[in-house]
């Protein structure tokens, strides 16, 4: 991936900035054979009528205001990124300027492909991440790990933000999905919640512990053989 230095939180992030709530949504389905699909969603629709009002404008609180141009632009670039990938595939965007939902999915031939993808996608659409990201699949004790490491410039970001900006992750959130096509027999992470079929797992966090590195998205997730 080439370098770029991206400014924190610019573009759709801006909007997430001045809105009363937010989610980013990551959702990875996983096929017996090792190939499977993500979907990466940033949702303003919480607070769509009052980003629609900031969309008018040229700027607020110092922080430049992207036009719905710029917002499809960068996305056109993240779908750009995905094709150049090794193993991606089916790369598909989606851009809902009216609920204000924006996200992009593609499939992949093996788990390692999306090793640091959806953080890397998320900095393209300028929503700087908390951490890193790895993933493995082992066949033979059919787990599926996650591995977060915690990101302490993060939280330096953050810290630059005005008071009133900051208060805006108060409601933020961040959801994982998981989905399986065998049942799911444990999970480590105490925060993940395994849904009735035994085919998905779902972890739920704020995104300002994630900022202040007290919580941690890292589980694995054991298959029935």
């Amino acid at each position: 991936m080439p370098q770029r230095k991206f400014t924190y939180l610019l573009l759709i992030s801006i909007l997430c900035l001045f809105s009363s709530c937010f989610q980013i949504i990551e959702e990875v389905n996983f096929n017996k054979n090792g190939t499977g699909t993500v979907n990466l969603t940033v949702n303003l629709s919480a607070s769509k009528t009052k980003v629609a009002s900031i969309m008018l404008m040229d700027s607020i609180n110092g922080y430049k205001v992207p036009s719905s141009q710029r917002i499809h632009q960068e996305m056109n670039e993240v779908v750009t990124y995905l094709k150049n990938s090794p193993g991606i595939s089916n790369v598909n965007k989606s851009v809902d300027l009216e609920n204000y939902i924006v996200s992009v999915s593609f499939a992949f031939n093996n788990i390692s492909n999306i090793n640091h993808l959806s953080d890397n996608i998320l900095k393209r659409m300028k929503v700087k991440t908390m951490g890193n990201s790895s993933y493995t699949f082992n066949s033979l004790k059919q787990s599926f790990q996650r591995s977060y490491l915690y990101n302490r410039q993060a939280l330096s970001e953050y810290n630059k933000l005005k008071p009133e900006v900051r208060n805006v992750f108060k409601e933020a959130t961040y959801t994982s999905i998981y989905r399986f096509q065998n049942p799911v027999t444990s999970v480590t992470n105490p925060l993940a919640k395994v849904s009735k079929t035994k085919k998905a797992v779902m972890l739920n966090v704020g995104i300002l512990p994630l900022i202040y590195g007290k919580a941690n998205i890292s589980n694995t997730v054991t298959l029935t053989k």
